[in-house]
């Protein structure tokens, strides 16, 4: 089964151009709160949506879903949901919670009307994952390493993958049956961990979806997407889901030899930053 992708845009054209090549949730968010804080220091986009965001993407797509990330729960929470469904979100993706009460609270204010995505990525919220599960209404449920590393006082983006950890999480997920993905890849042979190191983690995991990075279409301020542009974005894409089909006839082994390699190059990774900031200190 092919890998659902996710893109983060609050362009237009960007988000056509997702759609069109094939991917299946475009995600505008909105999460601010606390999140400087936390990634700041990180080699991380923070994006800056708005609401306002909102409406322009829908206008402009067909059949992809619109996911909207909305801040963790707060005051202005009930506003912030009614006011992202009213201008046409299919899915509200809850960042950072670290209580049942937080969940709860999010799909009684959502009620139904569109799709609870829940995003795991604190030491808290893996916790309280029995109870959460329990909960009527989670439709997915991602995994976000980016948070997730720094709350376990981990050094490197992908140790969560690691250490057993995100197996940990989807192991109890997995037998509710709701969906579930992690983490983010970049394009085939690009990112310090290349994706076809991580890809064939997806499978061997269950995982049916996962971020495409900012690899695949960064525009920066540009209003237009050039035709380069386009076809980067195309052969991106096109090279996954061929990927995706080399490892339909890989044996178990394979996958079991591709996660010790990934283990041995991020210790090795980890290794390489820790240096880094001894030096630098």
């Amino acid at each position: 089964m092919s890998l659902a992708f996710m893109y983060i845009t609050n362009q237009p054209e960007v988000a056509r151009l997702a759609e069109q090549n094939g991917v299946d949730l475009i995600f505008v968010d909105l999460e601010l709160n606390g999140k400087e804080e936390r990634q700041g220091h990180l080699d991380t986009v923070i994006s800056r949506h708005s609401m306002h965001d909102v409406s322009r993407i829908r206008s402009v797509l067909k059949h992809a879903m619109l996911l909207v990330r909305i801040n963790p729960i707060h005051a202005g929470s009930r506003f912030e949901i009614n006011e992202a469904i009213f201008r046409g979100a299919d899915m509200l993706m809850l960042p950072y919670y670290k209580t049942v009460d937080e969940v709860a609270t999010f799909i009684e204010m959502v009620d139904g009307r569109v799709k609870v995505c829940l995003l795991c990525e604190t030491k808290e919220a893996v916790t309280c994952m029995p109870d959460v599960l329990r909960l009527r209404g989670i439709d997915s449920i991602h995994i976000g390493l980016n948070d997730l590393h720094l709350s376990y006082g981990q050094t490197f983006l992908f140790e969560p993958l690691t250490t057993g950890l995100v197996e940990s999480i989807v192991t109890r997920i997995r037998a509710t049956g709701i969906p579930y993905g992690f983490g983010g890849i970049a394009r085939i042979g690009e990112g310090r961990v290349p994706a076809e190191r991580i890809i064939p983690e997806h499978v061997r995991l269950g995982s049916s979806c996962v971020i495409l990075s900012r690899s695949f279409c960064h525009i920066g301020h540009a209003i237009k997407v050039s035709s380069q542009q386009a076809q980067t974005f195309q052969e991106g894409v096109w090279r996954i889901r061929a990927y995706e089909q080399q490892l339909e006839s890989m044996p178990v082994e394979w996958f079991e030899q591709n996660r010790m390699r990934l283990i041995e190059e991020v210790q090795a990774i980890t290794s390489e930053i820790r240096q880094e900031k001894g030096m630098l200190s």
